[in-house]
């Protein structure tokens, strides 16, 4: 996949924070092995979203783990589930590499 040059205003668009994982559930109605997961964003409240994230992660290695997320993109159903964010991982194969901060940090910090 390539990618095509963007400006500096589309970028500042998308909206990056950090997050707190607090809930982990099962998604047996996925289509692909997912878990549910509820992220506290501190002042922009909780977000619940799903994650194809199984092979790498059990559930109680998820709970209290700071993410990375979109948070300003349109709610999204999938099967029973309204997912309200995007958490971001790199992609190696099949597999899904959860980013972080490397430093705790408050739940909600703007990532730039």
């Amino acid at each position: 996949m390539t990618s095509s040059t963007i400006q500096f205003d589309d970028f500042v668009k998308v909206d990056l924070r950090v997050g707190t994982i607090v809930e982990v559930a099962d998604f047996p109605e996925a289509r692909n092995p997912a878990y549910q997961l509820i992220i506290d964003f501190g002042e922009l409240g909780i977000k619940k979203s799903s994650a194809q994230i199984t092979t790498l992660y059990k559930k109680e290695d998820l709970l209290n783990r700071q993410i990375v997320a979109v948070v300003n993109f349109p709610r999204k159903q999938i099967a029973s589930f309204m997912s309200e964010c995007l958490i971001l991982g790199a992609v190696d194969g099949k597999d899904v590499i959860l980013l972080k901060p490397e430093i705790k940090v408050k739940n909600g910090s703007t990532v730039l």
